[in-house]
């Protein structure tokens, strides 16, 4: 059981963030409309203008978050620190246990004591790269073409388009955006829980808007098909002072790239 909550927190973890990076879950096909879609393009750009614009976005240099993590009737504490472009990093609490999960601009690293793991641990490239997205304010969608990603339309669901993003590295995630307010409310993906691949639906909803005019989903709701979780922002601080130190790997080993 203890391995399971591991397994489910750790992919918590991602959806703090709201910047889901990983591989596109099979989805069903878009429903035919006598309207046609606008372009990729032109659908992130209403996205960016929803959540606030370049304007807004580029004024949010770190945000640090708290939240609750409810998962199998127990709620648990958790904060995420985000600096842009340098390191995010999320930690969880259960049962007196600390969960740690750190990206940076050159690798990543965990700590997870309910399975084991008491010591820091490099990530492997491959969840590196799945994950990396986070350490970027505004989520993988924003500037992406800067970040060496490309996007398609992959039409329109209903009152919902879909977009695939396939970053530099190859990875690919599927993103649902309300076409009436084109605010992100799907994310369509795979992730591993004790090795096992997963499909997992994460929907956002309660957004909020920052001091500073950027939104945020304060109800992140994710489904692992045999369990589900759900987490709530509590509180949310911009541009507060971080030490670049707090990403770094303790005692010393250097994380993959």
């Amino acid at each position: 059981m203890k391995r399971i909550i591991h397994g489910i927190l750790s992919i918590a973890a991602l959806a703090c963030a709201v910047q889901l990076s990983a591989q596109t879950a099979p989805s069903a096909a878009a429903v035919p409309s006598s309207q046609a879609a606008p372009s990729a393009d032109e659908i992130v750009g209403k996205y960016v203008a929803a959540i606030g614009g370049k304007g807004a976005i580029s004024q949010v240099k770190s945000m640090s978050t708290e939240s609750s993590v409810q998962v199998m009737g127990s709620d648990n504490p958790s904060t995420t620190t985000l600096v842009d472009g340098v390191g995010y990093k999320s930690e969880v609490s259960i049962n007196g246990a600390m969960i740690v999960t750190c990206y940076t601009d050159k690798g990543g690293w965990n700590v997870n004591p309910m399975a084991g793991q008491n010591d820091p641990t490099p990530m492997p490239e491959d969840v590196y790269n799945q994950g990396k997205g986070q350490i970027f304010v505004g989520g993988p969608l924003y500037d992406y073409a800067a970040k060496g990603g490309k996007v398609e339309s992959m039409g329109k669901d209903g009152n919902t388009y879909k977009i695939k993003l396939t970053s530099k590295e190859g990875v690919e995630s599927t993103y649902l955006i309300d076409a009436t307010t084109y605010l992100l409310t799907t994310v369509q993906s795979k992730g591993k829980m004790q090795d096992q691949e997963v499909d997992i639906t994460t929907k956002l909803s309660d957004y909020r808007k920052t001091d500073v005019g950027y939104l945020i989903p304060y109800a992140i709701d994710v489904d692992f098909g045999q369990f589900a979780l759900s987490i709530a922002v509590k509180k949310v601080e911009l541009n507060k002072t971080i030490d670049p130190a707090t990403f770094a790997m303790p005692k010393g080993t250097a994380p993959t790239t």
